[in-house]
């Protein structure tokens, strides 16, 4: 069970923190080898998304990883983990690789949402979103997704449509912020608390609600055994799970299709 004694505000902070564990520390934990893979083939390398190859003993995996820094100077580098058009065009290129090598796509969402700068949306920001879940959607190898953080808006939707998404006992997972929520549906940026209750952004109200399909607990205090611990519990989680859908895709990927009604 999850922990239900933090509000939902207190997940949020939590979430937000920018000492907490990033994409790139539970990919260092979780498997063996990583190598990071670059470019879109059209513009650049976005950095507030990783791409790569990993391995966990002989089964190989694609990651798609939303990545944001510690300091100011790896924020900026990492666009604070909010991907531009070329992120999401990237991670395309690389579930397609996936695909053709019948390799597992293993997503980690952590992000407050896609860029919404004026050039993000001159490159189609709304179009390589689109196009991700469209992608991910009939993409013909399994795919997890991890909400390791902060996963809000269509940043975080765009490489979430998976067969299962696990997610951290104190990670979020929304269409937008709280703040923004309670200054569109009640023009008071201020109310963000109340907010963030309504929204139901929690692990264990997404767990009801069917969004989400596994709670990873995470330690009541910060600890680095106790961090490791629920890494490890990831890692015996999705391996599980996989070995599950790679006898489901053998059988002409039913199950996923029916789960988003394709």
């Amino acid at each position: 069970m999850a922990n239900t004694r933090l509000s939902a505000w207190e997940k949020v902070e939590i979430a937000r923190d920018p000492k907490r564990k990033t994409s790139l520390d539970y990919i260092e934990e979780i498997f063996d080898d990583f190598i990071e893979l670059h470019g879109d083939r059209n513009s650049k390398d976005d950095k507030a998304i990783v791409c790569g190859l990993a391995k966990i003993g002989k089964q190989n995996f694609t990651i798609i990883a939303e990545q944001k820094g510690r300091t100011t100077k790896e924020n900026i580098e990492r666009n604070f983990g909010m991907p531009n058009p070329e992120s999401y065009r990237k991670a395309i290129r690389f579930m397609k690789q996936a695909e053709k090598f019948k390799r597992p796509v293993i997503t980690f969402i952590d992000t407050k949402g896609a860029y919404p700068g004026i050039e993000a949306e001159e490159k189609g920001q709304g179009e390589a979103i689109a196009k991700s879940m469209f992608e991910m959607a009939k993409l013909k190898v399994p795919i997890i997704s991890i909400v390791v953080g902060e996963g809000s808006s269509g940043g975080a939707l765009a490489i979430g449509v998976a067969n299962k998404v696990f997610m951290l006992e104190n990670a979020i997972y929304s269409i937008l912020s709280p703040e923004g929520y309670s200054s569109i549906l009640w023009k008071d940026a201020s109310r963000f608390k109340e907010a963030a209750e309504k929204m139901k952004l929690t692990a264990k109200d997404l767990f009801e609600l069917k969004v989400i399909d596994k709670i990873i607990k995470e330690p009541k205090e910060y600890n680095e055994v106790l961090v490791l611990l629920s890494i490890s519990n990831i890692n015996k989680k999705m391996k599980k799970i996989l070995k599950k859908l790679q006898i489901v895709y053998k059988k002409k990927y039913k199950k996923k299709y029916k789960k988003w009604n394709i």
